[in-house]
């Protein structure tokens, strides 16, 4: 029953998140998070291009040959292979952390539409949402450049594993970050450990629609959306009781 329990849970917090994805803060923070993330990889191969272009140069000496200059172009195309690849895999710590920054407007306008008696929730400092994007998508990076290394062991179950770890640090991280806008970082972590498995499984299913190019450019802000709605059903708060000391104020 219990099971039965969690995943009607997720599924009505997801198609909560989901009916309200044409509202326009959704969109901004979708534009935003889109237009960063392109750039982001855009630079990222400019800079690759360019550094190998540096490395190589356009002309090569081989010896009996002579002059080569086609050593740059094949060069680039690699880059520009290798640049997809790495897109993918790049993309997930990249759009996740990108909204992870923009998850506040997300979680705002989720309770401004469906808990709107609750107080103004407390405001995370810049510099922490900054600093906690950063060492999120650092976490994402080398957990990621771990798990190629199971993939290449385990081939036949790599999806699994990417599912299931991404999932973990996603539900670990959005979930973390709606609860901190209204209950501090130390009772988030509380509730994240008492809530472990619920919050996995509502990770894992954000992160098998990650794997889809397009639709991962939507997943963050669904997800943060969706763990927005499970921190609200998981720790009910009583907007009601005006008498409790409300940290916001």
């Amino acid at each position: 029953h219990h099971h039965n329990a969690v995943r009607r849970m997720i599924l009505s917090c997801f198609f909560a998140a989901l009916s309200q994805m044409t509202d326009s803060r959704f969109r901004r923070v979708l534009l935003l998070g889109v237009g960063l993330t392109l750039l982001l990889l855009i630079g990222t191969s400019i800079a690759f291009v360019w550094l190998v272009g540096g490395l190589v140069g356009d002309q090569m000496t081989l010896p009996f040959v002579g002059q080569v200059s086609w050593v740059d172009d094949v060069a680039s195309w690699g880059s520009a292979v290798l640049l997809a690849v790495l897109s993918i895999f790049l993309m997930i710590p990249v759009a996740s952390a990108i909204t992870s920054m923009f998850l506040d407007t997300v979680a705002q306008a989720v309770e401004d539409e469906h808990f709107p008696r609750l107080p103004k929730a407390q405001n995370v400092p810049l510099g922490d949402a900054v600093m906690d994007t950063i060492s999120f998508l650092g976490v994402l990076i080398v957990a990621n450049l771990f798990a190629l290394v199971l993939y290449l062991i385990f081939a036949p179950a790599a999806p699994f594993i990417f599912w299931g770890l991404n999932g973990f640090l996603l539900g670990r991280e959005y979930f973390t970050l709606a609860a901190i806008r209204r209950v501090g970082r130390s009772e988030a972590k509380k509730l994240r450990s008492r809530h472990a498995l619920t919050i996995w499984v509502a990770g894992f299913l954000m992160a098998v629609p990650l794997t889809i190019p397009v639709m991962n450019l939507v997943v963050p802000i669904l997800g943060a959306a969706t763990f927005t709605h499970l921190f609200h059903r998981l720790a009910p708060q009583a907007p009601y009781d005006r008498t409790s000391p409300d940290p916001a104020r």
